[in-house]
């Protein structure tokens, strides 16, 4: 009898922010909007800004409790 194959392995897609952002540079280069590169990568780091507003917010009220 052959041994059950055990396939651990999982793919994790691009995502909605990539998708988001590929869209965004094929729209921008086909000259379908005229917005600025800031805004056309936007998905790319208003997450992360977003993770650093909550962190910055996070670290001073631990610092007002101590």
């Amino acid at each position: 009898m052959s041994k059950p194959s055990n396939n651990n392995s999982q793919s994790h897609g691009i995502g909605f922010c990539g998708l988001l952002t590929i869209a965004f540079i094929t729209l921008k280069l086909c000259g379908v909007i005229a917005w600025s590169w800031w805004w056309v990568l936007a998905p790319l780091w208003i997450g992360l800004a977003i993770i650093a507003i909550i962190l910055i917010v996070l670290f001073t009220i631990a610092s007002f409790i101590k």
